[in-house]
């Protein structure tokens, strides 16, 4: 059992988090400008690796993952594949849509777990590759934020936005290692895991607030809210119980605001600096935060 955990662990983590950094390493490269070209290159190397990473790893998973995470709409939403060629076409940056045609095609299948013992070494390579990139994203976006800090480089990025990005890493990093370690991940603290999560949701409605046009009053208004919302959460999460129900009712109501703000985004009827895949990004993290919610 715990084999079977360990392989079907690892490749739920690849599927969601290995998306998610190849992501990150998209909106770092667009974000750079041409004086910067080196570190171009760098997160362009970072991205078609972790597209790699998780191109293998959903060749693993055929039957393997869990219906809970093909179903919640972490993985890949109705608003990805336009997402990804809208990005696309406006960075030049090329994305590998057939990954996400075939996360789509098996998440309306939702097939039931059939874990296979054979995987554990195909795994635990996977594992280990990840671990690698994952030591040298980390300190790519360590690099990057330094940098901007000390204003030796500008980048379209918020610094906050690579802080947060980088603790993503880390935390997709100590699972990694964690599943390595032990064989398996112990069940989380649900209290540390909403403080987590809470504060990246925080950190959306605050990014988001700031790459609205400013005409866009209403909206703002909508994230400035959540925003506000969501940094009282882990206040009462201070309490020797999780605020699970209330961080549940929030997140619904904020994945309901991203999807709504992705549609607009997609079809040009929400003015904002706001790539198509970034919007798409965030609505699957809300997504992902709510599954962990309910289970």
């Amino acid at each position: 059992m715990q084999t079977d955990q360990y392989i079907v662990k690892s490749l739920e983590l690849h599927l969601f988090f290995g998306r998610i950094m190849k992501e990150h390493s998209l909106f770092l490269r667009a974000g750079f400008t041409p004086v910067n070209a080196a570190f171009s290159r760098r997160a362009e190397f970072f991205r078609r690796e972790f597209e790699q990473l998780l191109r293998r790893a959903l060749a693993l998973s055929n039957g393997v993952v869990s219906p809970a995470v093909l179903c919640s709409g972490e993985l890949a939403t109705e608003f990805t594949l336009l997402a990804e060629k809208q990005t696309e076409a406006f960075t030049g940056i090329p994305i590998d849509r057939a990954l996400t045609a075939e996360v789509l095609r098996r998440s309306e299948q939702c097939r039931k777990v059939i874990p296979r013992s054979s995987l554990r070494c195909a795994v635990r390579q996977l594992n280990r590759r990840a671990l690698e990139l994952l030591n040298g994203l980390v300190s790519f976006k360590e690099q990057i934020l330094e940098n901007v800090l000390c204003c030796r480089m500008f980048t379209a990025n918020y610094p906050l936005l690579i802080e947060h990005i980088l603790r993503e890493a880390k935390l997709y990093r100590d699972f990694v290692d964690t599943l390595e370690r032990d064989g398996c991940l112990r069940d989380q603290n649900m209290r540390e895991t909403e403080r987590f999560w809470n504060q990246i949701m925080m950190e959306h409605a605050l990014f988001l607030r700031g790459l609205l046009d400013p005409c866009e009053a209403e909206l703002i208004r909508a994230a400035d809210g959540f925003a506000k919302r969501y940094a009282e959460l882990p206040e009462s999460g201070r309490s020797r119980q999780p605020q699970t129900s209330s961080a549940l009712e929030e997140t619904k109501k904020f994945r309901d605001f991203k999807a709504a703000g992705t549609q607009g985004i997609e079809q040009c009827k929400i003015r904002s600096v706001i790539l198509p895949l970034v919007a798409d990004h965030v609505l699957r993290e809300a997504n992902h935060y709510i599954r962990l919610l309910e289970t």
